[in-house]
């Protein structure tokens, strides 16, 4: 097996459950607004910062220049987080399927798992707590061997509040685990901007997950290093290497 150091997953979708309860979560947002919001919009920019999608839909509707754009942007985002953050705090939060057998087999390996994230650090802290995945991380997210990750980024530790498809979040957690060399990096994801971020920061495989918020079919239109249909499927990708 190539010298993996690192794989860097996605959160909803990948990681975590999601049946599309974060999209259904962005269109009441939006209908409570006033901002028109296509699902299938909303589904093309799943996995980016989300407050850069309300950015996005309303610079569509209204453009830049209006001098609302700002507050109905915020409008927008502050509501999105109301209803996204009482989801995640009273409904089921589940692991995603293989999840936990992953992360036990590449903690057997000495192969260090990073959480990254379109979401904001309030609503991943919820997340994190409510799969008790917190445990044993620092006040800056880091872990150790023991702790069920090592690292946990999101667009809140990034200037700018970048995320993807920038490589910085997965940069982020390589700085922060010591690991220099990209090409000891795995990224995955079920979002085409998931995949572009691994390209970005140069990994050596960026992988596509189907039973998530995209299926194959819409994957297959971006560049990737191959399409899992579950992360069970991850293990044997790597220990193929």
């Amino acid at each position: 097996m190539a010298k993996i150091e690192l794989v860097v997953c996605d959160m909803a979708g990948t990681t975590v459950q999601d049946n599309g309860e974060v999209q259904r979560c962005f269109l009441e947002a939006a209908a409570a607004t006033g901002l028109q919001a296509d699902p299938d919009k909303i589904r093309f920019m799943m996995g980016w910062s989300k407050k850069l999608v309300f950015q996005t839909l309303w610079q569509a509707q209204i453009g830049v220049e209006h001098p609302n754009y700002e507050t109905r942007v915020n409008a927008s985002f502050n509501q999105f987080k109301l209803i996204l953050e009482d989801y995640y705090r009273t409904q089921a939060v589940q692991p995603a399927e293989g999840c936990l057998e992953l992360f036990a087999w590449l903690k057997s390996q000495h192969i260090k798992i990073a959480l990254t994230t379109g979401f904001y650090r309030e609503v991943t802290n919820i997340i994190l707590e409510r799969l008790g995945w917190n445990q044993g991380l620092a006040a800056n997210y880091v872990g150790s061997a023991e702790s069920m990750i090592q690292v946990s980024v999101t667009p809140s530790e990034i200037y700018a509040n970048e995320g993807r498809p920038a490589p910085f979040m997965i940069q982020k957690a390589m700085y922060y685990l010591k690991i220099r060399d990209p090409k000891a990096v795995v990224n995955i994801g079920d979002t085409p901007s998931d995949i572009e971020s691994g390209y970005n920061a140069n990994c050596l495989l960026s992988f596509g997950i189907t039973n998530g918020s995209h299926t194959k079919e819409q994957l297959e239109a971006y560049p990737n290093d191959g399409l899992l249909a579950s992360l069970h499927e991850l293990k044997d990708r790597i220990a193929s290497l």
